[in-house]
């Protein structure tokens, strides 16, 4: 589960709002007049910043709702890949070269908080190498998503868009097999052939019945030439992975090193693996008593193994969408009622069927930009199982509705959707355009934790068990990102430990074992969890509650969770500094 947005490789981790600068008191400010003409400069090279990154990603400006970007492509050459690590060293070298006395406080955070996204960009691009070593890396970015269902403009208009996007995909997919370094680990390969194989059948699919009412003809004739001629490249994409796989390897793994630079390039998470892993299996064991006692009450004389299909046999009678569109308006109740969180805007989101090419992961949420219109919707959507399953591996995915339940908590209410109505609404730009991989995913997965501990479910262990199956998946995420990349697990291990640990179903486990090699950061959804739980503890230890209220109270959360929630989504040791004033609690992040 994951919401889809990139600014980075990270599966599903993108731009979207939320602030930095309202975190500060007023009366840290420094003097107007000693700050003014530095704050000038800082806000025109922030500015300047955001422009050129839309220029050198058009896709990301379409995605931010920067519309005038419509039908535009990047340069996914290697030249221009190098281009483009250019500009960010340019760019970090002149955001470090402000001198902090010379910027205000909301803006010496956003300075840091804007290096952060460069670092994190540069990992991605340089340092690890991956447009040139992971499929996965382009199939996200490829997603033509805000020109099919974003109802930004007539859809005539957005068809014209389309077809600007659908000519550039031949050169895109040119470069995209210029770039990849063969051979190509064995999981990467099959990602590779089901995400562009997935883009063929979506084109000639999906892509002429939405806009089939335009009554163009010239129009329809340009949108059928250049969505084949796409088609067609996909394929050859396709192909040629098929042609590798073959002489495919099992050499997916970072190493120790690139795995710490990972985190501490793209999180700002400074720890030793040995301590990272420690946590993890903390975690896991925390939840795995928890969910011995909630099997207990709910099965009493059964295994866990027993105990979890129970929970799964109660499918969604009508359906994962349907029932998933009922849970919405219900926990929408449920967070209003505790007032656990603030919600700043009326905007609901819609529940669909994920396209062919993004059926990965079971759920995420597809969210509109900040320059996008507030009238644009917000989707959730959920994959089907692969048809090319076992019929029992096909019924075995289709979750339980206390797992649907969770699932819906993580994607909408209170997790991504409710982050980024508080995300857009923040007037710093670098944290309207960019939120990173832990704070997200972390945020949506303690939300889960959090909407049981506040009530959720009524204490039906029926709900608990769907929770915490939710909770071990992430944590096997966790240590099976570890495992890969720098203890020499194989996928086999990995998918034994997701039935094992997780008690996952095949289809599940086979699927989140071989996403760990080509997303090694999905270990975040955890990582980001434990550091905000911490920062919790240890923010409410510094904010005694008001007098009369309870400690552990929803209310009482609310104050944290706001807070949290102002920063926009920069590695939250970042945030940890300005939530703690310094302090650092007891100086540990986990």
């Amino acid at each position: 589960m994951s919401f889809r947005r990139l600014i980075a490789f990270p599966l599903l981790v993108t731009f979207v709002a939320l602030g930095a600068a309202c975190s500060r008191e007023p009366g840290a400010e420094a003097p107007a007049a000693a700050t003014q003409p530095a704050s000038a400069s800082w806000q025109a090279f922030v500015d300047r910043f955001v422009e050129d990154s839309f220029v050198a990603n058009p896709f990301f400006g379409v995605d931010a709702g920067r519309h005038e970007f419509d039908g535009k492509a990047p340069d996914w050459s290697a030249a221009g890949i190098a281009k483009e690590v250019a500009r960010l060293n340019a760019a970090r070298d002149e955001a470090n070269a402000f001198p902090a006395e010379a910027l205000t406080p909301e803006q010496r955070f956003e300075r840091d908080y804007l290096v952060s996204v460069i670092n994190r960009e540069l990992f991605w691009l340089d340092t690890a190498q991956f447009p040139f070593k992971n499929p996965a890396w382009y199939i996200s970015r490829l997603d033509p998503d805000p020109y099919l269902s974003r109802e930004y403009a007539p859809l005539e208009k957005r068809m014209q868009g389309y077809i600007g996007y659908a000519r550039a995909i031949p050169r895109l997919a040119a470069d995209i097999r210029a770039n990849l370094r063969t051979p190509l680990p064995k999981t990467f390969v099959e990602r590779g052939i089901a995400g562009f194989g997935g883009y063929a059948e979506f084109y000639r699919t999906d892509v002429p019945k939405v806009f089939e009412s335009v009554r163009n003809e010239a129009l329809q004739k340009e949108l059928a030439e250049a969505n084949e001629a796409a088609a067609k490249a996909m394929d050859g994409l396709k192909s040629w992975l098929e042609s590798e796989a073959a002489q495919a390897t099992d050499d997916y793994a970072l190493g120790a090193v690139l795995f710490s630079q990972m985190l501490e390039q793209t999180e700002g998470v400074r720890i030793s693996l040995e301590e990272l892993e420690a946590a993890g299996k903390a975690d896991l064991e925390r939840n795995l008593d928890a969910l011995r006692e909630a099997c207990g009450q709910y099965l009493p004389k059964g295994t866990i193994p027993a105990c979890i299909a129970r929970m799964n046999s109660h499918k969604p009678k009508e359906g994962t969408v349907a029932t998933a569109s009922e849970q919405l308006e219900s926990l929408r109740n449920f967070v209003r009622t505790t007032n656990v969180v603030s919600i700043p805007t009326d905007q609901q989101a819609r529940v669909k069927e994920a396209p062919p090419y993004n059926r990965g992961n079971f759920a995420y949420i597809n969210i509109p930009g900040p320059f996008e219109s507030k009238d644009v919707a917000w989707t959730y959507f959920v994959a089907p199982p692969d048809p090319a399953w076992s019929p029992k591996e096909r019924e075995e995915y289709i979750p339980g509705v206390a797992d649907l339940l969770f699932t819906s908590v993580h994607e909408v209410w209170p997790g991504h959707f409710l982050q980024f109505q508080h995300a857009t609404r923040n007037p710093s730009k670098v944290a309207s355009l960019w939120v990173g991989y832990a704070f997200a995913e972390g945020w949506a997965h303690y939300t889960e934790e959090l909407m049981w501990d506040i009530g959720l479910g009524n204490g039906d262990p029926e709900f608990r068990v769907g929770q915490l199956t939710n909770a071990l998946l992430r944590d096997v995420r966790y240590l099976s990102a570890i495992g890969l990349h720098t203890q020499g697990m194989t996928v086999a291990q990995s998918e034994q430990m997701f039935r094992e640990k997780a008690f996952a179903d095949v289809g599940t486990a086979r699927q989140q074992a071989a996403r760990g090699t080509y997303d090694p950061a999905y270990l975040n959804y955890t990582l980001g969890k434990l550091m905000i739980l911490k920062l919790r503890r240890d923010w409410m230890a510094l904010n005694p509650p008001a007098p009369g209220i309870p400690a552990d109270s929803p209310e009482r959360y609310r104050a944290f969770h706001d807070k949290f929630l102002s920063y926009g989504g920069p590695p939250i040791p970042l945030v940890r500094r300005e939530m703690l004033s310094g302090s650092g609690g007891d100086g540990s992040l986990l």
